[in-house]
């Protein structure tokens, strides 16, 4: 059964919506670009209520929607993000008619949608700030990075932004919890709302019962990437994960209607 509130939710009305959390990672990239204001359209028409997303920034200093920062993966062609304008960016041809876009148009174009978001470069920083800022969007966003210093910097900047666990402050969480280490378990994920992780990270579990109740002591979520599996699903929300972050938001939708 779907529960009604989060642990978290006193904290920020980024998780004020009912558990389990479905973040559509990248959109729902089926017959549109990851990514695009298609991908993102197709997740909110879905059902989705969290979209995950990536940013970089243009030459021009604009929050770039883009998970690598090279174009060579998605448009085939040897070019830096940072080494071109907004403008240039977003005649590139991604496919199904979509160009880059900035986080600025995906936030404004979907006012009812919450943004998780992963800054990809110290460059971003600032950018990903000014635009969350500009649209007065602090409360639907989550603000994290694989990076501590940009993760940290991003939020510092944004009083009151709901923020996940770095790489290296769940890696520490991971082992104080495995060890028992209770002080610095909560000190790993002091100030955060969430931790969103892999199923196993250093050869160890991550998602165990135990895990996710040391977790839920501390007032936080868990919300587990990147599963597109309907079987996976099921039983990561069994466990007592929060949320489910997926390439098929349409397909883990179905799965938590069915147990609702």
């Amino acid at each position: 059964m779907a529960r009604d509130q989060s642990p978290a939710s006193d904290n920020s009305s980024y998780l004020s919506p009912a558990r389990p959390r479905v973040l559509a990672h990248r959109g729902l990239a089926v017959e549109a670009p990851e990514n695009s204001m298609l991908a993102f359209a197709k997740a909110v028409a879905a059902g989705a209520r969290y979209v995950e997303t990536d940013v970089h920034s243009s030459l021009d200093g604009i929050a770039v929607v883009a998970h690598n920062s090279s174009l060579l993966r998605v448009a085939g062609r040897d070019l830096i993000i940072e080494q071109l304008t907004m403008a240039e960016l977003r005649r590139i041809d991604l496919g199904y008619g979509q160009g880059f876009c900035s986080l600025s148009e995906a936030i404004d174009a979907f006012p009812e949608t919450r943004f998780n978001i992963d800054v990809k470069s110290a460059g971003a920083v600032l950018p990903t700030v000014r635009a969350i800022r500009d649209l007065t969007a602090t409360d639907r966003v989550l603000v994290t990075s694989f990076d501590e210093k940009r993760r940290a910097a991003t939020a510092a900047q944004l009083p009151g932004v709901a923020s996940s666990a770095s790489a290296r402050r769940f890696m520490v969480a991971l082992l104080s919890a495995k060890t028992g280490a209770t002080p610095a378990l909560r000190r790993a994920l002091s100030g955060l709302v969430a931790i969103q992780v892999p199923e196993k990270a250093l050869g160890l579990r991550v998602t165990t019962q135990r895990m996710i109740q040391r977790v839920h002591g501390l007032g936080l979520e868990m919300h587990v990437w990147t599963i597109n599996e309907p079987q996976r699903m099921r039983h990561l929300l069994d466990l007592g994960v929060d949320g489910i972050v997926t390439d098929r938001a349409d397909l883990a939708l179905e799965v938590v209607a069915s147990r609702a």
